[in-house]
């Protein structure tokens, strides 16, 4: 139960270490008011938002259309006996692998920039 907000018969429930702490951090609150701070966030959310979109568009793109054009998805490819909706469904998942490195460049360059600029201005 530790973690929960609601316990039995709907209880507050507090972290352990955590009862009776009603105040929030001087620290906390000063890095949450610094530009930088302000500045990684929301970079790093509308980031996030652009990605999930994307990864939103294609996925239901695909589930589309299985749902409404079974017969584009039937389509044989090259001959063979794969037929489209096999090399739709891979790019589905590789997309979601591409996204997911396109994510982790831009967190090991970009937002660790942010952060480091972030650390040492509230080492100062």
């Amino acid at each position: 139960m530790s973690g929960s907000t609601v316990g039995r018969l709907g209880a507050k429930v507090t972290p352990i270490g955590a009862a009776g702490l009603d105040t929030v951090d001087p620290q906390l609150e000063r890095i949450a008011r610094t530009p930088e701070f302000q500045q990684l966030v929301a970079e790093r959310t509308k980031f996030g938002w652009i990605l999930t979109g994307l990864m939103l568009v294609v996925y239901f793109g695909f589930i589309g259309l299985i749902a409404f054009d079974k017969s584009v998805m039937a389509i044989k490819v090259g001959g063979g006996t794969a037929s489209l909706g096999l090399f739709l469904g891979v790019f589905v998942i590789l997309f979601a692998f591409l996204l997911t490195g396109i994510y982790v460049a831009r967190a090991n360059t970009r937002f660790d920039a942010l952060s480091d600029a972030l650390k040492r201005k509230v080492a100062r």
